[in-house]
């Protein structure tokens, strides 16, 4: 069994006063077992002060996760805070690593940094969290991929790490109180536990009336919609970007429905525009296969916060909860923005079963399983969603 608790600070100036915060939650609200990790997800300006360096190395256990430009824990949310949300355990046991470059391949490197930290340890974990950066080389597809190839069947959950920064030029994965950029870390989860998963995404009544197929498509370079170049059939429907940046249409994402999608329970892949090539090709932030549907997705404030309370109604109603962790695209946080840009971390950290430790950050890219038909997970890599792990 692991338990779970979710500390904070906001203390960024005083690292000492931070250090004792940090203390302080943690004897109040757990007592450590013999295995402990801690995942953790921080805004960038506390690598920049050392206070994140500091905190770590006055930590009992070993830390992994992400920058991130705001999150919430128990009883607050917040932009400039660091959470840390700590599993503990007497038959679980878990295992950090980090991967600091791409030396070889994703493939190699994965496998080369899994290879370190599970040395010794003959069985699969049951799960995997993993951490990466975002990296105009490879797609939130090629990381997953690459650890679907060296641990079949082992559920994957995590996010690409990211900032409130215009392009994400600070954004870090982190182990052990290190910021790395291009890089991800990782926790391998050994023993007693039981992952769940949830995924929110849009109400099906959003998507707009403008629908394409896929005809050209290579990974996450989509060249023809329809069989027509991506940037003009952007045109004919009426749709201008400013220089091809695609920066408007980051505002109305759309959704891309992969050709499979009926194989997974009903929950759609939703891929997000990132920008057009100078031969009008889109650049999505995941891969996109060809014969998918296209189709442009209108979203306000108030369906982001439906589907959050919604998910946050199923965790309550489950049972043998001991911690929850939520990612959530920083695009739902860009459309809550036109009315509070705290809005969905405050829906959940009021409406959460105040008993159920949860740490909830947002994310440059989601990573969770979708059940196929018959059950049997299947690893992915979402966009424009929120995912839940409930252990």
């Amino acid at each position: 069994m692991i338990k779970c608790a979710s500390v904070y600070t906001q203390e960024i100036d005083d690292i000492e006063a931070a250090i004792e915060e940090i203390k302080s939650q943690l004897d109040e609200k757990i007592t450590l077992l013999e295995h402990t990790v801690g995942i953790i997800m921080c805004h960038p300006e506390f690598i920049f002060s050392g206070a994140l360096k500091h905190i770590c190395e006055n930590l009992p256990f070993e830390t992994a996760g992400v920058t991130t430009s705001s999150q919430a824990v128990n009883g607050v949310a917040g932009e400039l805070i660091l959470t840390i949300f700590v599993m503990t355990s007497d038959d679980a046991w878990f295992k950090t690593g980090v991967i600091d470059e791409y030396n070889i391949s994703v493939d190699g490197s994965v496998k080369a940094a899994y290879e370190k930290a599970s040395a010794g340890i003959s069985e699969q974990p049951k799960l995997a969290l993993i951490f990466p950066t975002i990296s105009t080389g490879y797609s939130g597809d090629d990381y997953v991929g690459a650890w679907d190839n060296l641990i079949p069947g082992v559920p994957l959950y995590g996010t690409l790490a990211m900032d409130d920064t215009p392009n994400f030029e600070e954004s870090k994965t982190i182990c052990n109180g290190v910021g790395y950029q291009p890089a991800m870390s990782f926790v391998l989860c050994y023993g007693n536990i039981n992952p769940r998963f949830l995924i929110g995404t849009v109400p099906e009544d959003n998507v707009m009336p403008y629908k394409g197929e896929i005809t050209n498509s290579s990974g996450h370079i989509v060249r023809e919609i329809n069989d027509i170049n991506t940037y003009k059939y952007f045109e004919s429907i009426g749709f201008e970007s400013n220089g091809k940046s695609a920066v408007n249409y980051l505002f109305l994402p759309f959704a891309i429905s992969q050709k499979k999608r009926e194989d997974y329970d009903g929950i759609p892949v939703i891929r997000v525009l990132s920008s057009f090539s100078e031969d009008g090709a889109a650049l999505f932030h995941g891969d996109v296969d060809e014969g998918s549907t296209f189709a442009l997705l209108k979203c306000e404030p108030d369906d982001v916060i439906s589907t959050t309370k919604e998910k946050v109604r199923q965790i309550n109603e489950l049972s043998d909860v001991n911690g929850v962790l939520l990612f959530s695209c920083i695009v739902r946080r860009i459309v809550s923005m036109r009315e509070n840009s705290l809005l969905e971390l405050e829906s959940v950290r009021d409406e959460i079963n105040p008993g159920f430790p949860f740490m909830m950050g947002y994310a440059g890219g989601e990573i969770c399983p979708t059940l196929i038909k018959g059950g049997t997970p299947t690893n992915r890599y979402h966009n424009y969603s929120l995912v839940i792990l409930v252990i």
